[in-house]
């Protein structure tokens, strides 16, 4: 084994902070403890940063990493990084499986992967969105190529709340940032890519980013250059070894951003859709469509012929 992912008695990091847990000290038991609770987020994390999520100072973070029997803060966020390479091998082991499945068993293999990305997914959510997204001024939604229905699908509930939505959503470069132009620092854009990457969306993101507004990055890893200029991040797994990449953490994602932010706002949601309800009654959106129609006459026809 590597000597980056072990330390110096053969124990992974994981397992020498549990060991040496209770002769910490009063910081390091701070540090400790997010670390085993969030180390699928502290791999990504600077010295800096995870000081500062465990409430101690850099420093403290890099005499924690020696401690452990590293040689500095980058040799103990590899251990880190190779401990949550193994914490997805389940994902992983599904996904290898791929190549070999069976026809008769593909259903069951997709679900269960999906269900997987799912469980993962919950682990790393951070709720900084909700708050973001309920306080903009306009909220502007970027995704294209596979991720245009997630956007979609964002920007239809999103306008039940709010009417400040912007989609953009055309194919040219030029007429997005057009249609983005008017953004300022009161403002929200949700930009939404997952491998490849769009150009398209990350372009947008830094504008915005630039601009001083608030910029949420709906994609799967920290390590995606969405992060780069996002305020935050919701992570949803979507890999899966097929050409067709998994939506459906994504999607639960983009879900639990509709109901959350229903749920702030519920007197405008009730509000807008009895307005809704109220349209669609007086001009007969839904009442008397054909497959109604035909009902009515299939009972009616039934009606006669029992008299």
């Amino acid at each position: 084994m590597d000597k980056s992912t072990i330390s110096n008695n053969g124990q992974t990091v994981k397992e020498k902070i549990n060991a040496m847990l209770p002769s910490f000290s009063k910081g390091q038991k701070k540090l400790a403890e997010y670390i085993l609770g969030n180390y699928d987020t502290a791999a990504f994390l600077t010295a800096a940063k995870l000081g500062q999520k465990a409430g101690v100072s850099e420093s403290t973070a890099v005499r924690f990493a020696m401690m452990l029997g590293y040689n500095g803060y980058p040799q103990f966020q590899e251990a880190m990084a190779v401990l949550l390479k193994k914490r997805l091998g389940s994902v992983e082991k599904i996904e290898a499986a791929a190549g070999d499945i069976e026809q008769s068993k593909v259903l069951s293999y997709v679900l269960n992967a999906d269900i997987e990305k799912i469980r993962l997914t919950m682990e790393t959510i951070e709720p900084d969105a909700f708050d973001l997204l309920n306080s903009a001024g306009y909220i502007y939604i970027v995704g294209v190529r596979s991720c245009a229905p997630l956007a979609e699908f964002l920007g239809f509930y999103l306008r039940m709340i709010n009417d400040n939505v912007r989609m953009v959503t055309t194919n040219s470069a030029s007429e997005m940032f057009e249609q983005m132009l008017p953004i300022n620092e009161k403002d929200v854009v949700v930009g939404i890519s997952f491998p490849r990457y769009s150009m398209r969306t990350l372009k947008c993101m830094e504008y915005a980013n630039n601009k001083n507004a608030e910029v949420i990055a709906i994609t799967d890893s920290r390590n995606s250059p969405m992060s780069l200029y996002s305020s935050c991040n919701l992570l949803a797994r979507s890999d899966m070894t097929s050409i067709v990449d998994s939506l459906v953490a994504p999607m639960s994602v983009i879900n639990a951003l509709i109901v959350a932010l229903c749920m702030k706002n519920k007197e405008r949601v009730v509000q807008k859709l009895e307005e809704l309800n109220r349209v669609w009654s007086d001009y007969q959106v839904y009442n008397n469509d054909e497959i109604n129609q035909l009902d009515e006459d299939l009972f009616e026809s039934l009606r006669k012929i029992e008299e």
